[in-house]
């Protein structure tokens, strides 16, 4: 490694820092800071961010950048070359005080948030949500777009994927599964979820979801498990990598499929190459095949009869005597019960994918214009009537119920979708070279996570998503295998 290589490590591992010091303070303000403090750590993520923003378009880095586009035989520190190139062609086209009030206003906002949802009050959070429209629009205009607006959106979270992607594929996978929606709700034969709704402890829940994590994989020496409103994992660096879940005592589902899912985006942070720490690389390569690894685990494995076959016993032995008498099959069935739902990170994995598309259709229309904030709660009701079948009874079970729009995080929801989409295809390559049910039934995740490690995770952003997709299986996004699924599992459990 010549000098040039080593100053430019350097100066990347000086920006780290200050990312790792932004990560946990908004760990901390979304899971133990006191309400009196989230004015000024708003101000302190504002400054952190500017001074993030400074780093990324500095002459400095510019400097980096031209000396060692191309001049470099080392392939890391090409990749972060072009990753730091990318960031700096965009951000430089940001203002650096219009950057920091959106900073700043997206962490008020998330606040204002938490405030309206215990209030059942939208008016509270609208006028933030209008000012990070509005901001949102002002960057995708900087940044630059070839067809639809929302395209430069699109990008921050899935490099490769456009508007006219989505609404190619987003359609037939939205007719496919309305079709098998249709289909089960006429089935005579149906899942008893009622026998799932006693009381469970918050503690017990949490004992069992740490036990699970653990055989996942997830290296508590590098992790913690903590609660949360609203689930999220958070990678401070490739050795702090956080879970957080929610708790609710009468449908311990919430808790255990919540904190499996959040492991699954925390194994992949945790896995990636120690050769990339403190580069840009050392993170996943996007939204979409991030959410590929949390529902992979959340719902290819832990809905999965072989999972329950395995860990059936430690549920009951820590479970509250109700669930004792209990037989697998009804108990297997009830928890993968299809049931339209008011709330996202409550769906089946069927109906899933619908929530997402109803958010990506409002977002993308706010971006462009063609509708307006303070409708979204009239809008969302009526798109949640005509995709699931339900309204919402109140705001805070309908648009306040994610966090998403009010970090300002608009072009993200379509990666949830994609990621599923992503999961089902890496899940028939992986079927392709071992008996996944096999090693699932007999709770030996070793060789699952390894595979998972090396195809996957060890990457980071060495690779595009698309890329990655295709190296892996052969193709690029097809939404047959989840659909194939789906149809083939709830075939099944519903007798169709």
């Amino acid at each position: 490694m010549n000098q040039k290589e080593s100053e430019f490590l350097t100066f990347l591992k000086e920006q780290k820092a200050y990312e790792e010091a932004l990560s946990l303070i908004q760990w901390d303000l979304r899971t133990k800071a006191p309400k009196k403090g989230f004015e000024q750590r708003s101000e302190v993520i504002g400054v952190l961010s500017q001074k993030l923003h400074n780093f990324s378009t500095s002459d400095k880095m510019k400097q980096f950048i031209d000396a060692l586009k191309g001049n470099t035989e080392n392939e890391m520190i090409q990749k972060a070359v072009e990753e730091c190139e990318e960031e700096y062609e965009r951000n430089r086209k940001i203002p650096v005080q219009e950057y920091k009030q959106f900073v700043t206003l997206r962490s008020k906002s998330e606040t204002i948030w938490q405030e309206a949802r215990e209030k059942n009050d939208f008016k509270l959070l609208q006028p933030y949500l209008e000012k990070l429209v509005e901001y949102n629009i002002k960057f995708a205009e900087y940044w630059g777009y070839e067809k639809n607006i929302y395209d430069a959106l699109l990008h921050n979270y899935e490099p490769g994927i456009t508007t006219e992607i989505l609404d190619e594929v987003f359609p037939s996978l939205r007719d496919s599964l309305a079709e098998l929606v249709d289909q089960i709700n006429n089935a005579s034969v149906k899942p008893d979820p009622s026998i799932l709704q006693h009381h469970f402890s918050k503690e017990k829940q949490e004992s069992f979801s740490l036990e699970i994590l653990k055989r996942m994989g997830y290296d508590f020496d590098a992790g913690r498990l903590d609660q949360t409103i609203h689930p999220f994992a958070i990678s401070i660096n490739t050795n702090d990598v956080r879970v957080t879940t929610r708790y609710d005592e009468n449908d311990f589902r919430m808790a255990v499929f919540g904190t499996i899912h959040e492991g699954g985006h925390a194994l992949y942070e945790q896995n990636i190459s120690q050769d990339l720490a403190q580069t840009p690389l050392a993170s996943g390569t996007s939204m979409g095949i991030h959410e590929s690894q949390s529902l992979f685990w959340e719902n290819f494995i832990a809905r999965s009869e072989a999972f329950w076959e395995n860990h059936f016993d430690l549920f009951k032995q820590i479970a509250p005597t109700p669930f004792e008498p209990i037989p697998f099959d009804e108990f297997y069935r009830a928890i993968n019960e299809v049931k339209p739902s008011l709330i996202r990170i409550e769906a089946d994995e069927l109906t899933y994918s619908l929530h997402i598309m109803i958010r990506y259709e409002l977002e993308k229309a706010l971006i462009n214009r063609e509708i307006a904030v303070k409708d979204l709660p009239d809008l969302w009701n009526q798109k949640m009537n005509d995709y699931l079948g339900i309204t919402p009874p109140t705001d805070k079970e309908g648009v306040l119920q994610d966090i998403h729009w009010s970090a300002g995080d608009f072009g993200y929801f379509p990666s949830y979708a994609l990621g599923y989409m992503y999961a089902a295809q890496f899940n028939h390559s992986l079927k392709k070279q071992m008996n996944i049910d096999d090693r699932i039934r007999s709770g030996n995740f070793k060789e699952i996570k390894q595979w998972l490690n090396q195809n996957i995770h060890q990457f980071g952003k060495m690779k595009k998503p698309l890329q990655l997709l295709n190296d892996v299986t052969g193709e690029s996004l097809n939404s047959k295998y989840l659909v194939d699924y789906l149809t083939k599992k709830y075939t099944a459990i519903y007798k169709l």
